[in-house]
């Protein structure tokens, strides 16, 4: 049997291989499926991990050079991804909406910015609390429009050297762009997409945000080596791990809270029964009290109704003394 790598079982356990439905699949996939079940089109994961070490080691080999890359997602599956994996890389990115005209009119793009830069730095001027209610307001929602399309690629100052789309299908217009621009396109993309429109495609399920984060950040993976080469130090990706030190820490913080719980469970039980042996002989005199106090009332009527029969008693008999 053949051995399956490492890497196709994780692409697996992320769900990469599922694609779209098999009335929605581009004929131009079918070297990447493997086959269909249950009306689903099935990726192979061979090829799908074959086309990720083609695209890392490009990213590498590029960003070693210094050189940079553009990270491109709109999806609300994938927007969050890429907003942190390529603030991870120190890359820009576009997570709300792709302007048309990013690239190849990318002059425009850059008064936009410096619009942006130009408001920020009158925020924090002297001459802005002088401002009226109004026009601050009014610079604040400006600021805030800017901020939504242009705060990924704030400090871009020109065209990117290289794109990581997901789902080429819905980037399609960043995709023609960069494709005009000449600019190489790394796509993750689904069985409904055309992988002729970007050099090096990856075949995946677009959808999953499990897919999309293994996949995403394989690929950062690689620019942040690259990049760590370029700059003379070493990768963060190996720091972000201190494993040892996290499994020691809990180890004896679980040791001492038994026995501070112990600790105090005991003078509560002790507390508990001290009050309960001195309540009981409180509660016994004045059940006995309320029994003497009901039992008093009978006696005090019945003596007054044998002084009341005594009475009449002897008026009767005065009464038949005087006949």
């Amino acid at each position: 049997m053949p051995v399956i790598s490492q890497v196709v079982k994780d692409l697996l356990e992320n769900g990469v291989h599922f694609g779209h439905q098999a009335s929605k699949w581009n004929p131009k996939m079918k070297e990447y499926i493997f086959g269909r079940k249950s009306g689903i089109c099935i990726i192979d994961l061979e090829k799908t991990e074959a086309a990720m070490k083609k695209a890392t080691d490009f990213l590498y080999d590029l960003s070693r050079k210094g050189k940079k890359v553009i990270f491109v997602g709109t999806k609300k599956q994938a927007k969050q991804i890429i907003k942190e994996e390529a603030q991870r890389s120190g890359m820009f990115y576009v997570d709300e909406r792709w302007l048309g005209g990013c690239l190849t009119n990318f002059e425009t793009i850059l008064k936009s910015v410096d619009r942006l830069t130009k408001i920020e730095k009158t925020k924090q001027s002297e001459t802005y609390t002088e401002l009226a209610k109004k026009e601050r307001v009014k610079l604040e929602r400006e600021e805030d429009k800017l901020n939504k399309n242009f705060f990924g690629i704030k400090e871009m100052k020109k065209v990117p050297d290289a794109m990581i789309v997901i789902d080429s299908d819905a980037e399609k217009i960043a995709v023609l762009e960069a494709r005009k621009m000449g600019i190489p396109v790394v796509a993750v993309l689904d069985t409904n997409c055309d992988p002729g429109m970007v050099q090096f495609p990856i075949p995946a399920n677009d959808d999953a945000i499990r897919s999309i984060r293994y996949i995403l950040a394989a690929l950062t993976d690689a620019v942040v080596k690259g990049r760590s080469e370029f700059d003379g130090t070493a990768a963060p990706v190996r720091k972000v791990q201190p494993e040892p030190v996290r499994e020691e820490k809990p180890a004896p913080a679980a040791e001492e809270k038994p026995a501070q719980a112990a600790a105090q469970v005991k003078p509560k039980e002790e507390v508990k029964d001290k009050p309960a042996a001195e309540k009981k002989p409180e509660r016994a005199p004045r059940v006995e009290k309320t029994e003497a106090k009901k039992s008093e009332k009978p006696e005090a009527e019945r003596t007054t109704d044998i002084k009341k029969l005594e009475e009449e008693e002897k008026n009767n008999e005065g009464d038949i003394s005087l006949s």
